[in-house]
């Protein structure tokens, strides 16, 4: 930007050093303008033509004196383009390659597995992304309907005296569940705030129609 801040000024002195020159030279013109009507008034016809001849030079140097002046204006204005322009394409470029943006990327490619189907499992059955070959249980549960995540417990099962308002007063802290928790080797207890079930064997989730739980991606 200071580059283009030098240019234009020497430009602009340029253009200004030689419309002085011209103011000279008008002078120099207007004192021939006098000589001819001197000459007009003393000779006749070669006074008016000298005259005449001073008129016409006149005219052609204002111009190209607006001529100049234009092309004045042009320069300053294609510099201010120019500028504008570099100033644009820097701010593109610095939002494009940004560290936040690149951050961004990353995170999008960092989280993008679902589970497909979506298994439940007792204890012993391995944790994962769950796939129609590699079946693993999903630990990244959430509910749609009440918007909370679903917990699960290793070997323990749910009794049955448990009801809708248990889960909504006392998840997800443990201390208040086991009051209504069964130890019982190789289940899982799982719960939200308003669904829970107690899983021994590998459970496709798509089976269960009442349970609105589905896997919220898992971070690799």
């Amino acid at each position: 930007m200071a580059d283009d801040l030098d240019e234009l000024l020497d430009e602009v002195e340029s253009k200004f050093c030689r419309l002085s020159r011209r103011d000279g030279a008008d002078r120099n013109g207007a004192k021939g303008r006098e000589k001819g009507r001197f000459r007009e008034e003393e000779g006749g016809e070669g006074g008016r033509e000298g005259v005449e001849a001073a008129a016409g030079g006149e005219t052609a140097r204002f111009s190209k004196d607006a001529s100049e002046e234009e092309d004045l204006d042009d320069i300053i204005k294609d510099i201010i383009d120019e500028k504008s322009s570099a100033q644009s394409l820097v701010k593109q470029t610095s939002k494009s390659s940004s560290p936040a943006s690149e951050n961004n990327i990353t995170t999008v490619h960092a989280h993008g597995k679902r589970c497909c189907p979506v298994y439940l499992g007792g204890s012993t059955a391995p944790i994962g992304i769950g796939t129609s070959i590699s079946q693993r249980t999903c630990d990244r549960l959430r509910c749609t309907a009440c918007d909370f995540r679903v917990s699960h417990y290793d070997d323990y099962q749910w009794d049955k005296s448990c009801d809708y308002l248990f889960f909504r007063n006392n998840m997800p802290e443990f201390s208040k569940l086991r009051a209504k928790m069964l130890k019982k080797k190789g289940s899982r207890a799982y719960a939200c705030q308003c669904a829970w079930r107690s899983i021994d064997g590998l459970t496709d989730l798509s089976t269960d129609r009442q349970l609105r739980w589905v896997c919220s991606k898992h971070v690799q």
